[in-house]
Protein backbone atom coordinates (compact mmCIF):
# COMPACT_ATOMS: atom_id res chain seq x y z
CA UNK A 1 0.00 0.00 0.00
CA UNK A 2 1.17 3.66 -0.86
CA UNK A 3 1.97 5.72 2.26
CA UNK A 4 0.03 9.23 2.59
CA UNK A 5 3.24 11.01 1.38
CA UNK A 6 3.14 8.96 -1.75
CA UNK A 7 -0.21 10.79 -2.25
CA UNK A 8 0.78 13.88 -1.60
CA UNK A 9 2.44 14.78 -5.02
CA UNK A 10 0.05 13.50 -6.99
CA UNK A 11 -2.92 14.91 -5.45
CA UNK A 12 -1.74 18.36 -5.16
CA UNK A 13 0.20 18.15 -8.79
CA UNK A 14 -4.22 17.27 -10.29
CA UNK A 15 -4.95 20.73 -8.08
CA UNK A 16 -2.08 22.81 -9.80
CA UNK A 17 -3.42 21.79 -13.43
CA UNK A 18 -7.64 22.31 -11.76
CA UNK A 19 -7.01 25.30 -10.18
CA UNK A 20 -4.94 28.27 -11.41
CA UNK A 21 -5.10 29.80 -7.59
CA UNK A 22 -2.95 26.53 -6.16
CA UNK A 23 0.43 27.15 -5.88
CA UNK A 24 3.43 24.67 -4.26
CA UNK A 25 6.26 26.01 -2.12
CA UNK A 26 8.87 24.06 -1.25
CA UNK A 27 12.36 23.50 0.67
CA UNK A 28 14.01 21.20 -1.35
CA UNK A 29 12.24 18.19 0.54
CA UNK A 30 9.67 16.42 -1.60
CA UNK A 31 11.16 18.44 -5.25
CA UNK A 32 11.47 15.33 -6.93
CA UNK A 33 7.64 14.55 -6.30
CA UNK A 34 6.80 18.06 -8.63
CA UNK A 35 9.38 17.62 -11.40
CA UNK A 36 6.56 17.30 -13.85
CA UNK A 37 4.19 19.90 -12.61
CA UNK A 38 6.71 22.72 -12.34
CA UNK A 39 7.19 21.87 -16.13
CA UNK A 40 3.81 22.67 -16.79
CA UNK A 41 3.30 25.41 -14.06
CA UNK A 42 7.03 26.71 -13.78
CA UNK A 43 5.00 29.98 -12.28
CA UNK A 44 3.14 28.37 -9.14
CA UNK A 45 6.10 25.83 -8.14
CA UNK A 46 9.19 27.26 -6.73
CA UNK A 47 11.36 25.80 -4.75
CA UNK A 48 13.34 28.20 -1.94
CA UNK A 49 15.62 26.19 -0.89
CA UNK A 50 16.83 25.08 2.77
CA UNK A 51 15.28 27.70 3.99
CA UNK A 52 12.39 27.33 6.17
CA UNK A 53 11.87 30.42 7.04
CA UNK A 54 11.59 31.71 4.03
CA UNK A 55 9.29 28.88 3.28
CA UNK A 56 6.55 30.09 5.25
CA UNK A 57 7.29 33.96 4.36
CA UNK A 58 7.22 33.03 0.76
CA UNK A 59 3.79 31.01 1.09
CA UNK A 60 2.31 34.05 3.03
CA UNK A 61 3.22 36.54 0.34
CA UNK A 62 1.60 34.70 -2.58
CA UNK A 63 -1.63 34.30 -0.22
CA UNK A 64 -1.78 37.96 -0.03
CA UNK A 65 -1.49 37.92 -4.08
CA UNK A 66 -4.87 35.65 -3.71
CA UNK A 67 -3.19 32.27 -4.74
CA UNK A 68 -3.46 29.31 -2.27
CA UNK A 69 -0.24 28.31 -1.35
CA UNK A 70 0.93 24.68 -0.27
CA UNK A 71 3.68 24.27 1.56
CA UNK A 72 5.41 21.11 2.66
CA UNK A 73 8.33 19.79 4.42
CA UNK A 74 9.00 17.65 7.46
CA UNK A 75 7.16 18.97 10.65
CA UNK A 76 9.71 20.06 12.61
CA UNK A 77 10.83 22.09 9.74
CA UNK A 78 7.57 23.47 8.88
CA UNK A 79 5.95 24.50 12.08
CA UNK A 80 8.70 24.36 14.69
CA UNK A 81 11.28 25.86 12.82
CA UNK A 82 9.60 28.94 11.26
CA UNK A 83 6.95 29.41 14.11
CA UNK A 84 7.53 32.68 13.99
CA UNK A 85 7.16 33.22 10.40
CA UNK A 86 3.56 30.65 10.95
CA UNK A 87 2.72 33.36 13.95
CA UNK A 88 3.47 36.78 11.99
CA UNK A 89 3.49 36.10 8.22
CA UNK A 90 0.24 33.40 8.51
CA UNK A 91 -1.62 34.16 11.74
CA UNK A 92 -1.08 38.17 11.88
CA UNK A 93 -1.41 39.20 8.63
CA UNK A 94 -4.28 36.62 8.19
CA UNK A 95 -2.99 35.15 5.44
CA UNK A 96 -4.40 31.45 4.56
CA UNK A 97 -2.06 28.79 3.38
CA UNK A 98 -2.35 24.71 3.41
CA UNK A 99 0.69 23.50 5.66
CA UNK A 100 1.32 19.89 4.82
CA UNK A 101 3.86 17.83 6.90
CA UNK A 102 5.84 14.72 6.57
CA UNK A 103 7.28 12.31 9.61
CA UNK A 104 4.89 13.00 12.08
CA UNK A 105 6.12 12.20 15.72
CA UNK A 106 8.94 9.89 14.77
CA UNK A 107 8.30 8.01 11.49
CA UNK A 108 12.05 8.79 10.68
CA UNK A 109 13.60 7.50 13.98
CA UNK A 110 17.07 7.35 11.93
CA UNK A 111 16.96 11.14 11.72
CA UNK A 112 17.29 11.63 15.33
CA UNK A 113 15.38 14.21 17.06
CA UNK A 114 16.01 16.80 14.59
CA UNK A 115 13.25 15.18 12.64
CA UNK A 116 10.65 14.65 15.00
CA UNK A 117 8.21 16.92 15.87
CA UNK A 118 5.37 15.45 18.68
CA UNK A 119 4.48 19.11 19.88
CA UNK A 120 3.75 20.17 16.70
CA UNK A 121 0.07 20.52 16.82
CA UNK A 122 -0.13 21.69 20.39
CA UNK A 123 2.59 24.34 19.53
CA UNK A 124 -0.48 25.68 17.17
CA UNK A 125 -3.07 25.62 19.75
CA UNK A 126 -0.85 28.64 20.38
CA UNK A 127 -2.32 30.64 17.80
CA UNK A 128 -6.40 31.22 16.72
CA UNK A 129 -7.86 30.06 13.84
CA UNK A 130 -6.17 26.89 12.25
CA UNK A 131 -8.05 23.55 11.35
CA UNK A 132 -5.56 20.55 11.89
CA UNK A 133 -6.49 17.21 9.84
CA UNK A 134 -4.60 14.26 11.11
CA UNK A 135 -5.51 11.44 8.44
CA UNK A 136 -5.21 7.56 9.59
CA UNK A 137 -4.78 6.25 6.26
CA UNK A 138 -3.70 7.23 2.49
CA UNK A 139 -7.52 7.49 1.15
CA UNK A 140 -8.62 10.19 4.10
CA UNK A 141 -5.26 11.72 3.43
CA UNK A 142 -6.34 12.63 0.25
CA UNK A 143 -9.75 13.52 0.36
CA UNK A 144 -8.82 15.92 3.61
CA UNK A 145 -5.73 17.07 1.21
CA UNK A 146 -8.66 18.50 -1.23
CA UNK A 147 -10.69 19.59 1.84
CA UNK A 148 -8.09 21.70 3.10
CA UNK A 149 -6.96 23.21 -1.04
CA UNK A 150 -10.71 23.96 -1.27
CA UNK A 151 -11.26 25.90 2.35
CA UNK A 152 -10.73 29.34 1.23
CA UNK A 153 -8.52 31.38 2.50
CA UNK A 154 -8.79 29.29 5.85
CA UNK A 155 -5.19 27.89 7.82
CA UNK A 156 -5.11 24.59 7.15
CA UNK A 157 -2.27 21.85 8.79
CA UNK A 158 -2.79 18.82 7.26
CA UNK A 159 -0.06 15.92 9.29
CA UNK A 160 1.15 13.06 7.57
CA UNK A 161 2.52 9.73 8.62
CA UNK A 162 3.79 6.69 7.33
CA UNK A 163 1.55 5.02 10.37
CA UNK A 164 -1.72 3.70 8.80
CA UNK A 165 -4.97 2.14 9.95
CA UNK A 166 -5.20 -0.82 7.85
CA UNK A 167 -9.08 0.71 6.32
CA UNK A 168 -9.83 3.99 4.99
CA UNK A 169 -13.55 5.55 6.62
CA UNK A 170 -15.29 7.83 5.19
CA UNK A 171 -14.10 11.56 6.70
CA UNK A 172 -15.53 14.80 5.81
CA UNK A 173 -13.03 17.49 7.52
CA UNK A 174 -15.14 18.38 10.21
CA UNK A 175 -16.97 15.72 12.73
CA UNK A 176 -15.27 13.00 14.99
CA UNK A 177 -17.02 9.36 13.67
CA UNK A 178 -18.44 6.72 15.86
CA UNK A 179 -17.21 3.41 15.13
CA UNK A 180 -18.10 1.39 18.24
CA UNK A 181 -20.94 1.77 21.11
CA UNK A 182 -20.38 0.65 24.59
CA UNK A 183 -21.62 2.05 28.20
CA UNK A 184 -18.51 2.49 30.16
CA UNK A 185 -16.46 5.22 29.02
CA UNK A 186 -15.50 6.92 25.50
CA UNK A 187 -11.63 6.43 23.65
CA UNK A 188 -11.17 9.05 21.12
CA UNK A 189 -8.61 7.40 18.53
CA UNK A 190 -6.56 10.57 16.58
CA UNK A 191 -5.90 9.54 12.90
CA UNK A 192 -3.72 6.29 12.97
CA UNK A 193 -3.86 5.38 16.54
CA UNK A 194 -6.97 3.85 15.44
CA UNK A 195 -6.33 0.34 14.27
CA UNK A 196 -4.78 0.14 17.91
CA UNK A 197 -7.18 1.30 19.59
CA UNK A 198 -9.90 -0.88 18.23
CA UNK A 199 -7.56 -3.73 19.14
CA UNK A 200 -7.08 -2.76 22.81
CA UNK A 201 -10.40 -2.00 23.57
CA UNK A 202 -11.49 -5.31 21.62
CA UNK A 203 -14.30 -6.86 24.36
CA UNK A 204 -15.17 -3.70 26.27
CA UNK A 205 -17.92 -1.62 27.25
CA UNK A 206 -16.68 1.44 25.57
CA UNK A 207 -17.83 3.60 23.09
CA UNK A 208 -14.90 4.95 20.30
CA UNK A 209 -14.44 7.90 18.37
CA UNK A 210 -12.73 8.30 15.42
CA UNK A 211 -11.31 11.59 14.98
CA UNK A 212 -9.32 13.14 11.51
CA UNK A 213 -10.18 16.98 11.99
CA UNK A 214 -9.18 17.90 15.68
CA UNK A 215 -9.36 21.51 15.58
CA UNK A 216 -12.01 22.89 15.45
CA UNK A 217 -12.81 20.33 18.36
CA UNK A 218 -15.95 18.19 18.03
CA UNK A 219 -16.81 18.96 21.36
CA UNK A 220 -20.47 18.33 20.32
CA UNK A 221 -19.83 14.69 19.31
CA UNK A 222 -17.81 13.73 22.15
CA UNK A 223 -20.71 15.40 24.27
CA UNK A 224 -23.43 13.02 22.41
CA UNK A 225 -21.06 9.92 22.77
CA UNK A 226 -21.06 10.71 26.31
CA UNK A 227 -24.36 10.49 27.13
CA UNK A 228 -24.73 6.91 27.16
CA UNK A 229 -21.13 5.81 27.66
CA UNK A 230 -20.54 8.24 30.74
CA UNK A 231 -18.04 11.22 30.90
CA UNK A 232 -14.87 9.09 31.81
CA UNK A 233 -12.68 9.97 28.76
CA UNK A 234 -9.71 8.29 27.24
CA UNK A 235 -7.91 10.58 24.16
CA UNK A 236 -5.46 8.78 22.17
CA UNK A 237 -3.34 11.01 20.00
CA UNK A 238 -0.20 10.42 17.92
CA UNK A 239 1.45 13.40 18.96
CA UNK A 240 2.30 15.05 22.69
CA UNK A 241 -0.04 13.69 25.44
CA UNK A 242 -2.40 15.54 26.37
CA UNK A 243 -2.35 18.14 23.35
CA UNK A 244 -6.33 17.79 23.70
CA UNK A 245 -7.28 17.47 26.95
CA UNK A 246 -8.43 21.30 27.04
CA UNK A 247 -10.89 21.01 24.78
CA UNK A 248 -12.38 17.67 25.88
CA UNK A 249 -12.57 18.88 29.21
CA UNK A 250 -14.11 22.63 27.44
CA UNK A 251 -16.68 20.27 25.93
CA UNK A 252 -17.91 18.39 29.13
CA UNK A 253 -17.12 22.00 31.51
CA UNK A 254 -20.60 21.45 32.86
CA UNK A 255 -21.16 18.08 33.72
CA UNK A 256 -18.63 15.91 36.73
CA UNK A 257 -16.21 14.09 34.17
CA UNK A 258 -12.62 12.85 34.28
CA UNK A 259 -10.02 12.89 31.31
CA UNK A 260 -7.25 11.16 30.28
CA UNK A 261 -4.66 12.28 27.62
CA UNK A 262 -2.39 9.40 25.95
CA UNK A 263 0.29 9.82 23.52
CA UNK A 264 3.79 11.05 22.80
CA UNK A 265 5.67 11.26 26.18
CA UNK A 266 7.76 14.32 26.73
CA UNK A 267 10.50 12.20 27.66
CA UNK A 268 13.11 12.12 24.69
CA UNK A 269 14.09 8.82 23.34
CA UNK A 270 17.42 9.20 22.45
CA UNK A 271 18.00 5.74 20.98
CA UNK A 272 17.44 5.77 16.82
CA UNK A 273 15.36 2.13 17.33
CA UNK A 274 12.45 1.44 14.19
CA UNK A 275 8.97 3.21 14.77
CA UNK A 276 7.45 0.53 16.07
CA UNK A 277 9.82 0.28 19.12
CA UNK A 278 9.19 4.36 19.36
CA UNK A 279 4.71 3.46 19.49
CA UNK A 280 5.49 1.01 22.18
CA UNK A 281 8.41 2.73 24.20
CA UNK A 282 5.29 5.62 24.55
CA UNK A 283 2.72 3.46 25.24
CA UNK A 284 0.81 3.69 22.23
CA UNK A 285 0.71 -0.30 21.03
CA UNK A 286 -2.41 -1.96 21.68
CA UNK A 287 -0.95 -4.49 24.51
CA UNK A 288 0.06 -1.18 26.39
CA UNK A 289 -3.43 0.83 25.62
CA UNK A 290 -5.42 -1.82 27.01
CA UNK A 291 -3.60 -2.15 29.93
CA UNK A 292 -3.43 2.13 30.44
CA UNK A 293 -7.41 2.59 29.02
CA UNK A 294 -8.59 -0.69 31.50
CA UNK A 295 -6.88 0.87 34.24
CA UNK A 296 -8.39 4.57 34.21
CA UNK A 297 -12.18 3.48 33.15
CA UNK A 298 -11.94 0.22 35.82
CA UNK A 299 -14.46 -2.83 36.34
CA UNK A 300 -17.40 -1.14 34.75
CA UNK A 301 -15.51 -1.50 31.17
CA UNK A 302 -14.55 -4.87 32.02
CA UNK A 303 -15.00 -7.50 28.75
CA UNK A 304 -19.00 -7.76 27.74
CA UNK A 305 -19.82 -10.82 26.21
Amino acid sequence: MDTMRDRFAPVVSRLLDEDPRVAVVLAEIGVDGFSEAARRHPDRVVNVGIREQLLVGAAAGLALTGLRPVVHTFASFLVERPFEQVKLDLGHQDAGAVLVSAAASFDWPAGGYTHMAPGDVALLDTLDGWTVHVPGHPDEAETLLRHAVAAGDDKVYVRLSLQSNGLALPVDGERFRTVREGRSGVVVAVGPTLDAVLAATEGLDVTVLYATTVRPFDGAALRRATETAGTDVVLVEPYLAGTSTAAANDALSDVPHRVLGLGVGRRELRRYGQLEEHVAAHGLDARSLRERVGSFLGAGAAAVA
